[in-house]
């Protein structure tokens, strides 16, 4: 097995979750050469990368199908000897198809299945999305589980360390979903139960920025600061990782936390664990309603708002579920 590529072109958790696939294949095949394709604007998870040759991207904001067109054409030239498809999309799975790779594996649930060497069953409840995806590899390496794992390179270390001065919490308070979004005033509430000593940084991409800035307003803290477009994938990793807790949604940073086993609290508003999108760290903590509501969840990936307009399965969340971290007995 000499030239390996993996496909995932989803969002930025869909990459991170799965990244054990990296990680199984160089164990096994040490000498392999393994490229991996992303959407655009996600290259930058797997930057510097230990494990990986090159990083691949499909354009599809803007002339989407025309550059996976062209996309076909590249990865056909570079002869694979294995494609692992980890998505259950057509579009992916045209790309597998006509990938010209001599084995080609992915989920049954693809369209286009019919194409692969070997397709592999998908169970959505009970088994999380990393083993999910290394059942994709299992007979090629082995059955035993590794956890997502990012490479933040030292360039992403030095750019964090001055925010690293004193001991710190991070925040990442928004999703794309908004039912997986814990609501601004619960963070206010959260973040105002602190202990005034930390430093606690909000993190997320550039649109995130106003309703970080939004959030710090409204605590009036000078320790509440909005860090919100001003790193790079590899940086928040980085900030995370020795963060004394984060607090996340059901959402990217979350993952990302998985990925640097760093301590995580995750609310879970819309979505359930179940559906195989839980933490993964080793001290990790799952903050849900303790409610019993009927339409919970609603959807896999949650929604833009709550179809019933209450939104319990997020207000009913009270901050004393939470882990609030004592700044003082650090130094006791």
């Amino acid at each position: 097995m000499d030239r390996i590529l993996i496909i995932q072109t989803a969002f930025i958790g869909d990459v991170i979750l799965s990244t054990p696939i990296i990680e199984k294949l160089h164990q096994h095949y040490p000498n392999a050469s393994i490229d991996f394709l992303v959407r655009k604007g996600n290259e930058g998870l797997l930057k510097g990368h230990p494990y990986i040759n090159a990083v691949f991207t499909w354009k599809k904001r803007k002339n989407k199908y025309t550059n996976l067109i062209k996309l076909i054409y590249l990865v056909r030239s570079k002869d694979y000897d294995l494609a692992i498809n980890v998505q259950r999309f057509s579009a992916s799975g045209l790309l597998t198809a006509l990938s010209g790779a001599k084995l080609k594996v992915g989920f049954a649930k693809n369209p286009f299945s019919f194409a692969f060497s070997k397709k592999i069953g998908h169970r959505l409840i009970g088994q999380h999305e990393t083993s999910r995806n290394l059942s994709l590899v299992k007979d090629l390496t082995d059955t035993e589980y590794i956890r997502p794992k990012l490479y933040p390179q030292k360039k992403d270390y030095e750019s964090v360390k001055k925010y690293q001065q004193s001991p710190y919490l991070v925040i990442a308070p928004t999703s794309v979903w908004g039912t997986k979004e814990y609501p601004l005033l619960k963070w206010v509430e959260l973040i105002l139960a602190q202990d005034e000593e930390w430093n606690i940084y909000l993190i997320g991409g550039p649109g995130d920025f106003p309703k970080c800035q939004e959030i710090i307003e409204l605590t009036e803290k000078e320790n509440v600061i909005n860090l919100a477009g001003k790193l790079s994938f590899l940086e928040s990793a980085a900030l995370i990782e020795k963060a004394k807790l984060t607090y996340v949604n059901d959402s990217a940073p979350m993952h990302m936390a998985s990925s640097m086993n760093a301590k995580t609290n995750a609310v879970f508003c819309s979505t359930i664990p179940s559906f195989g999108f839980g933490p993964l760290a080793d001290n990790s903590k799952v903050i849900q309603t303790e409610r019993k509501l009927p339409c919970r969840p609603c959807g896999l990936h949650g929604k833009k708002k709550c179809p019933l307009s209450h939104f319990d399965c997020a207000y009913t969340i009270q901050k004393e579920q939470f882990d609030i971290p004592s700044f003082k007995q650090l130094f006791d």
